[in-house]
C-alpha cells in the first residue's frame, strides 16, 4: 500500500519543524556546548538520536518522522530502518504514519545474514516497491549507500532518505553529507527539522542568544552552499 502524500494541516505546514526542535531541547537530545564532531570539527552544538530511549520519547520522534514523511512529497510503498538506529526508528514511524491512517509496512537488515531459519539479512516486509530509509543522521553516507544497495539488490528502488536533522554543513567537499547523497543516488534528501530550523526556535528564546551566536559562527566556517 503506498503512502500518498499529504499536506500538513495548520496555517503554518512547517511549525511542525520547529514543535520538533523545541522537543529535541526538552528531551536533552539536541545540546549545546563544545562538541567534537566526526569531522574533527568543534560543534556548539550535538544532536544524539541515541538519547531517543524511552517509550514516551521514541513515540513523540515518530510522530514528528512521519509528519515529516507526509511532508515531504515522496511517494513510499516502505520503510527500511538500517541497522541499528534506524530499526527503531522505522518501526516507530510505520506506527506513527498508521495511526495517521497511512498503513505502510517496514523492515529492517541485519548486520550479518541468518543461516538458519529462514535465512537471510531483511528482518519484516519484503523489500519491494518504493522505500523510504528511516535513519537518524547523515555523515559520511556509508550507511546510506549500504541500504541503496540491499534495496537494488532486492529489485525495489530506492525512493529517498528521512532523517531527523539535516546540519547543512559542508561534507568531504562544498557539499552537504545530504547534497552528496542526492548527488551520488539521485533521489530526494529529506529532514524532519535543518540548522535553519534549529536557528528559527533558538531566535524566538532571548536566553539562547549566545548559541546562537556560536551557531551562525560555525555556520559561516562549515556550512555548505544552498
Amino acid at each position: 500500500m503506498s503512502a500518498a502524500t499529504a499536506p500538513v494541516s495548520g496555517p503554518d505546514p512547517d511549525a511542525f519543524r520547529r514543535d520538533f526542535v523545541a522537543f529535541a531541547i526538552e528531551s536533552e537530545v539536541l545540546r549545546f556546548g563544545e562538541f567534537r564532531t566526526k569531522a574533527g570539527r568543534d560543534s556548539p552544538y550535538f544532536f544524539n538520536a541515541g538519547l531517543f530511549c524511552d517509550g514516551h520519547v521514541l513515540g513523540e520522534v515518530s510522530r514528528f518522522y512521519a509528519q515529516a514523511a507526509l511532508a515531504s512529497g515522496i511517494r513510499f510503498d516502505l520503510l527500511f530502518g538500517p541497522a541499528y538506529k534506524g530499526i527503531t526508528l522505522a518501526a516507530g514511524t510505520a506506527m506513527a504514519l498508521a495511526a495517521l491512517g497511512h498503513n505502510v509496512p517496514f523492515c529492517f537488515n541485519r548486520k550479518e545474514a541468518k543461516d538458519h531459519g529462514e535465512g537471510g539479512n531483511i528482518v519484516g516486509a519484503s523489500l519491494a516497491g518504493r522505500v523510504l530509509i528511516i535513519d537518524d543522521v547523515i555523515s559520511a553516507g556509508t550507511s546510506v549507500r549500504e541500504s541503496v544497495e540491499l534495496i537494488r539488490a532486492a529489485g525495489a528502488t530506492p525512493a529517498g532518505v528521512l532523517i531527523a536533522v539535516d546540519r547543512q554543513e559542508k561534507g568531504q567537499g562544498d557539499l552537504s553529507a545530504a547534497q552528496e547523497v542526492r548527488r551520488d543516488f539521485g533521489m530526494p534528501v529529506t529532514a524532519i527539522a535543518t540548522l535553519d530550523d534549529i536557528l528559527a526556535t533558538l531566535r524566538g528564546r532571548p536566553e539562547q542568544r549566545g548559541n546562537v551566536e556560536k551557531i551562525e559562527e560555525y555556520r559561516r566556517r562549515y556550512g555548505a552552499a544552498a
